[in-house]
């Protein structure tokens, strides 16, 4: 672990003396040697590894080696934008994205409960900076300013529990897991418990009516922002609503009830909403809801089958999602336009982008043997186990899924090449590296799912 602190390091003075010729291709070499080097947590390890700084286990480790996976992968996304800037603001913009990504990794990896909440908000203020300082919209201050408010305000709940802790115990020191299995609440409301000190991470995640910051915030944000936001801040909510699920015991489910319920509707809304909109990068961002609602539906239930769909869900959504904003981008920086309407018939000129297009909406549908398909019928089955009514109810966001991806498909691939558009320059072996790596991960954990259930 310490030796892959030291490689992130290690980006900090590189990206400070390296020269601009060289800078973009020295950070994304250094990426890839940190997501080499993470592996060994999940090969010579197995998921286990723990000391007084550091805890990988089956719920961090995923995540963490997913966090290291999508920093060069945000790297090779940014270029052709960012290259037209002055150095010193690709230089600053580089910085920002490694000090997002390490705050980020820290959060996935620390075993103590203050230094998981320090770590936890300290990642919103570099996000913040990538949304208002190189976001290309004119309404991107109210998105960070959404994104603050709703993130503070969820948080204060948390540190008044964690100084309720620290009050009872006297230390914060033991490791996070210890921690959940010592501070039972003694309360007569252990539902509303569990969801006040969970605001945190459910405003993060986020569940459904705490959401609309998220697709402010996708929108507004540039491409490497909504990379990150999808494909691991999303699952900061994730992996510390899985931390404390300890506490929801099964006698609480009827107390969690009301949660259960905005989290079906959640599910089945934002599907429903995905079919309404004209924006690439908005449907995208309520297609994170809608999954994410799922993860919050499985973590409620509390059994080992939902918890293992809720972490194959949140790895899966982070390659795809992060995939689909690729996409989008590679659109927008072609046409100036996220409308979809002005994108139709982009199969004609760029069939080989047709065929990533086609892969990776069939891979956030869900479609076998994708670990996509396999962590909803996880999800599904333990619904089905704790209701069958339940179960028919969010059966019906599978019907929805597939609605709006062929929406997407259709909107976007299929139809005539729009009059304004006179030329289009080809796609760079850089952007199809890009889509290829981010499927890969997909592809190779179908072969052997066990490494993150």
């Amino acid at each position: 672990m310490l030796m892959i602190l030291t490689a992130w390091a290690s980006v900090l003075p590189t990206i400070l003396m390296a020269p601009a010729k060289h800078m973009w291709t020295l950070a994304t070499s250094q990426g890839f040697l940190i997501t080499l080097l993470s592996l060994s947590w999940m090969y010579l390890q197995n998921f286990n590894f723990a000391n007084p700084l550091f805890l990988i286990d089956k719920i961090s480790g995923p995540l963490a080696i997913l966090t290291c996976w999508l920093f060069p992968l945000t790297m090779l996304a940014s270029q052709s934008k960012m290259r037209l800037e002055p150095i010193s603001r690709q230089r600053a913009y580089i910085l920002n994205l490694t000090f997002l990504q390490l705050t980020t990794l820290l959060a996935f990896s620390t075993p103590d409960l203050m230094l998981f909440f320090i770590f936890f908000e300290a990642s919103l203020v570099p996000t913040m900076i990538v949304i208002t300082r190189w976001g290309a919209q004119e309404r991107r201050l109210e998105a960070g300013m959404y994104l603050a408010f709703y993130t503070m305000l969820g948080a204060i709940p948390l540190m008044i529990w964690i100084t309720k802790f620290y009050y009872t115990h006297g230390s914060l020191l033991p490791t996070l897991t210890h921690t959940l299995h010592i501070t039972q609440a003694s309360t007569n409301y252990p539902g509303l418990f569990w969801a006040i000190y969970n605001a945190a991470f459910l405003v993060k995640l986020p569940m459904y009516c705490l959401h609309l910051w998220l697709p402010k915030a996708h929108v507004e944000a540039p491409i490497a922002g909504s990379m990150i936001l999808a494909g691991t801040l999303l699952k900061l909510g994730g992996y510390g609503i899985l931390r404390t699920s300890p506490l929801l015991q099964e006698s609480n489910l009827a107390q969690t009830l009301p949660i259960m319920l905005i989290a079906i509707l959640g599910i089945l809304a934002t599907a429903l909403l995905c079919l309404r909109q004209t924006d690439l990068k908005s449907l995208i961002a309520m297609s994170s809801v809608s999954h994410m609602n799922l993860v919050v539906a499985a973590v409620l239930i509390s059994s080992p089958w939902s918890y293992s769909g809720a972490m194959m869900m949140m790895i899966a959504h982070g390659l795809t999602s992060s995939a689909l904003f690729c996409l989008a981008n590679t659109s927008y920086e072609r046409t100036n336009s996220r409308t979809m309407i002005l994108l139709r018939g982009m199969l004609l000129i760029f069939p080989l982008a047709g065929a990533w297009w086609l892969i990776v909406m069939l891979l956030n549908m869900g479609l076998p043997p994708s670990i996509n398909f396999a962590s909803e019928i996880i999800i599904m089955l333990s619904l089905f186990n704790w209701s069958p009514v339940t179960f028919l109810i969010v059966a019906l966001n599978l019907v929805f899924t597939t609605a709006y991806t062929l929406y997407v498909l259709w909107a976007t691939q299929r139809g005539p090449l729009p009059n304004h558009i006179k030329t289009l320059f080809p796609y760079q072996i850089r952007e199809h590296l890009l889509l290829f790596l981010h499927i890969l991960p997909g592809f190779l954990l179908i072969l052997s799912p066990e490494l993150i259930i």
